[in-house]
């Protein structure tokens, strides 16, 4: 069933998510919120890489009142995550944040989500609900003798339920642990029982190789189900990272089109060329140009080089010190291997 074609429409500043739109990528911000240039600086590196939702921690007044500041200088739906303190929420919503992220369990108790709601309802804002497996419920552990996909719904539903009840139901819900298999199940639990938009993630993924790993088998067994509206891949690293990772595994299960794909050989001992060093700065520069819906190959021999690019969009098939350049399945010329880059760049910057 695909989940996400039925979820309830959320509209986060000028974008929406659920009832079968597009899955949104988010990132967070790690400069500190109440430093609005660096706050600034790295969000608009965040957009030009693509991402689409951004979200800033709320830790102190000082970082609730740059919420306001940020919002005149991006162009993209600011979401406001707060802990413990519900003062911290209310004054990220008065401020002007498009969404904000609590855990209602870790904010001070009912009379004080109900005073964070009502403030969400003034502005007419989401509010998204979100537990980790790291901060579940000593009760809800003793009840599953541990940490379990079971907990994690449970308390999830319990927090959204708590919320209904005060008649407020512009909500998404996100349920993370850093246990992939974990968080595939918890996803599978929750999808046929609530029809609020899950943002979906493996937190504390790791490091860019190991959190890339995680995320991308993770989110491709979730997103693979009709699970999930937004995602984020967590990762220890610069943050564009997070965001060029989750664009790429929604291109390969095939839920978002656009943007280059680059294919490339992984070398062998017939290489004579720097492939390595090639195939990298040919991802970076594929990412310059968002709006083309291209396949690249970046080939290092002779033996599958000329049929791979051949498939491709646009393509090298390296030789010995120079290579052949593919366009559309014609060969347009050799090209010297200092000249590479340089010729690819010029055939895209002038695609038609």
């Amino acid at each position: 069933m695909q989940y996400r074609e039925h979820t309830r429409v959320i509209k986060i500043g000028d974008r929406v998510i659920g009832g079968g739109n597009p899955i949104l990528i988010q990132s967070m911000t790690n400069t500190p919120t109440e430093d609005v240039a660096a706050t600034v600086e790295q969000i608009h590196r965040l957009e030009a890489v693509g991402c689409e939702i951004v979200r800033c921690t709320v830790p102190n007044p000082e970082a609730a009142r740059a919420v306001a500041q940020i919002k005149k200088q991006i162009s993209i739906p600011l979401v406001a995550d707060i802990h413990f303190d519900y003062k911290m929420a209310i004054a990220a919503i008065e401020n002007g944040a498009d969404k904000i992220r609590i855990n209602p369990g870790n904010i001070g108790g009912p009379d004080k989500v109900a005073a964070v709601v009502e403030a969400a309802r003034k502005r007419g804002i989401p509010i998204r609900v979100g537990v980790n497996s790291g901060s579940l419920e000593r009760s809800l552990v003793e009840k599953y003798g541990g940490v379990t996909a079971e907990g994690i719904v449970e308390s999830a539903l319990d927090k959204v339920r708590m919320i209904e009840a005060l008649d407020y139901h512009n909500l998404v819900i996100s349920i993370k642990s850093s246990d992939v298999m974990m968080c595939v199940r918890a996803h599978e639990l929750l999808a046929p029982r609530t029809d609020y938009p899950l943002h979906v993630g493996i937190t504390e993924a790791g490091t860019v190789l190991s959190g890339n790993i995680k995320s991308a088998i993770g989110l491709g067994l979730i997103l693979n189900q009709g699970i999930g509206d937004t995602i984020r891949v967590s990762l220890t690293g610069d943050v564009t990272e997070e965001v060029k990772s989750a664009k790429l595994i929604l291109r390969t299960l095939g839920l978002r089109q656009g943007g280059i794909e680059v294919v490339s050989c992984p070398t062998c001992g017939r290489t004579k060329i720097d492939q390595i060093g090639l195939a990298n700065q040919v991802e970076d520069l594929a990412a310059q140009f968002p709006h083309l819906n291209l396949r690249v190959a970046v080939m290092g021999c002779a033996v599958n080089g000329p049929g791979e690019a051949k498939e491709a969009d646009l393509g090298i098939a390296g030789g010995i010190g120079e290579g052949l350049l593919f366009k559309k399945g014609q060969i347009i010329r050799k090209v010297p291997e200092k000249e590479f880059l340089s010729a690819l760049r010029y055939e895209l910057e002038h695609w038609a």
